[in-house]
């Protein structure tokens, strides 16, 4: 695995010429975008996908993945050779190696599509506003066909490690690759090298579960009755029944419509924050309700090592006390719709699970938060090596549109067409950004902030091609610009697609 000595060393991020071959991660908005503007400037591109789709969280299965722990607060270590425990069913392997995503049968982008789209590909004229989840994926896989991206793209192929030897010019990069055969399968490996690595595998992996006492218990004994969101895939099973979410983002606001509508009962229990989606968003017979502080089972439940499956027209024996005091009793399911731990585990040591927020130092990418990405300028390069990037890290933003910005000023800075400022200075930003950091926030969040952002970094780019005497690069045009005031003034915030409310940072907590 990765070492962050063996990060720390590397010289100053080199000029043009010497970034040729570039690998992607992820096959979805973020990477097919970032591929196709890398391939424009001429870059030998490789995009890893675990699937066997482009798409990524915008790709319906209606398979679900395997629970999280209950509680599930940091990032996972992760198991690689796991899938290739002997035994294991074609089925049971897949699901390993590439779990399906949080997509449901009914989701739409609750950002409109005037504001979501790629520089690469308008959408058709009469498009609406919001549209199906399967609209939102073939538009991903037309810019992918369109820009040569599908021959580059290995599919069923997870990365797992990716590093860069110490003194060493290229990046190490081990991926494993399932084949399957009717009812068999195998695994090839594969080692790589590269000059830059481009992470665009996103947010929406590993759920965040909180560690509330007594839920853990209620899960143990009535596993199909308590779950996370990301299993969530339609509200039949929900038909008629009391339902319990905890969470005020956009997969619990979806959910609850959807239950409504099959005449379920719906509580919505979550703390007081400033990504709430509001109130007024909710149909008026769901509840919401003050932070469930306490799971207890009845009397009756209590003390036995195992519970049988409960009958469907049995509620779970138990009640749960709110931070207000009230008790919730007679409920049937409880959705834990409390967002994504964003991890990328194929980073080696530059995750640190054990480390606290505020004790990040200028290496480490990932800390006991689970959320924020450190040491990144202007959330796409990290800063002790460069050569290393990401897209798709910016929270609460227009993703398809800032996302394909984003891509353009990386293929221009890969190319050597735009220059890095110098590390002290990328630092110096960077911990000037941290300090003014306040309580309640999240890091990559620019709601208010995106148009000064994409201001900010084009004349970056800009200017530097400018002095070159080279084509410069677009922002966003008056149409975008448009929406974009309208959109912000119907909206209490900018949500991302999918997302929901992201895992409390342990240095904002105070409860």
């Amino acid at each position: 695995m990765g070492s962050l000595s063996s990060i720390s060393t590397v010289s100053e991020f080199t000029s043009s010429g010497a970034i040729k071959d570039v690998a992607v991660i992820g096959a979805g908005i973020s990477g097919v975008v970032s591929a196709a503007h890398l391939i424009q400037e001429g870059f030998n591109v490789t995009v890893f996908e675990r699937t066997g789709v482009i798409g990524g969280v915008w790709h319906f299965d209606a398979r679900v993945d395997r629970d999280p722990p209950f509680p599930n607060l940091i990032p996972p270590n992760p198991n690689w050779g796991e899938i290739e425990r002997a035994g294991l069913s074609t089925a049971e392997a897949s699901l390993i190696h590439a779990p399906p995503g949080p997509c449901y049968a009914g989701l739409k982008n609750n950002v409109p599509t005037s504001l979501l789209r790629s520089s690469l590909l308008r959408w058709p004229k009469g498009t609406e506003e919001f549209i199906d989840q399967g609209e939102l994926k073939r538009y991903i896989e037309e810019i992918a066909r369109l820009h040569g991206v599908i021959d580059k793209i290995l599919f069923h192929t997870r990365v797992e490690r990716v590093d860069k030897p110490k003194n060493g010019h290229q990046w190490d990069v081990e991926s494993k690759t399932l084949v399957t055969t009717g009812s068999s399968h195998s695994i090839t490996k594969k080692n790589w090298k590269f000059d830059a690595v481009v992470v665009a595998s996103g947010h929406y992996h590993v759920p965040y579960v909180p560690d509330i006492p007594g839920l853990s218990t209620w899960k143990a004994r009535f596993p199909d009755r308590v779950m996370h969101s990301k299993k969530y895939r339609d509200p039949e099973p929900f038909r008629g029944k009391t339902v319990l979410l905890i969470g005020a983002g956009a997969s619990s606001l979806d959910v609850a419509k959807e239950v409504e509508q099959l005449g379920g009962k719906v509580y919505q229990s979550r703390r007081e924050t400033k990504y709430d989606l509001t109130a007024s968003r909710l149909p008026k017979s769901v509840k919401r309700v003050a932070m469930s502080a306490e799971f207890i089972l009845n009397e009756e439940a209590t003390g036995r090592e195992s519970t049988p499956p409960l009958e469907d027209d049995y509620t779970i024996p138990g009640r749960v006390r709110l931070e207000d005091g009230e008790f919730l009793e007679n409920i049937d399911y409880v959705v834990v719709a409390t967002g994504y731990i964003t991890t990328y585990p194929f980073l080696g040591d530059l995750e640190q699970p054990s480390v606290k927020w505020e004790d990040a130092d200028e290496q480490v990418l990932i800390t006991s938060d689970g959320y924020t990405t450190h040491n990144l300028h202007k959330d796409i390069f990290y800063i002790p090596d460069p050569s290393l990037a990401f897209i798709g890290v910016s929270h609460l933003v227009s993703t398809f549109s800032l996302f394909d910005f984003q891509a353009k000023a990386l293929a221009k800075v890969f190319s050597g067409k735009a220059h890095l400022p110098s590390k002290s200075e990328m630092k110096r930003e960077h911990q000037e950004r941290k300090a003014r950091f306040q309580p309640g926030d999240k890091f990559h969040t620019i709601p208010a902030g995106e148009k000064v952002y994409i201001s900010e970094v084009l004349d970056w780019i800009n200017g530097d091609l400018k002095k070159a005497g080279l084509e410069l690069i677009e922002g966003m045009d008056a149409d975008w610009l448009a929406a974009y005031e309208t959109f912000k003034g119907s909206a209490k915030v900018l949500s991302p697609n999918v997302e929901e409310e992201s895992p409390p940072q342990p240095i904002q907590q105070t409860a």
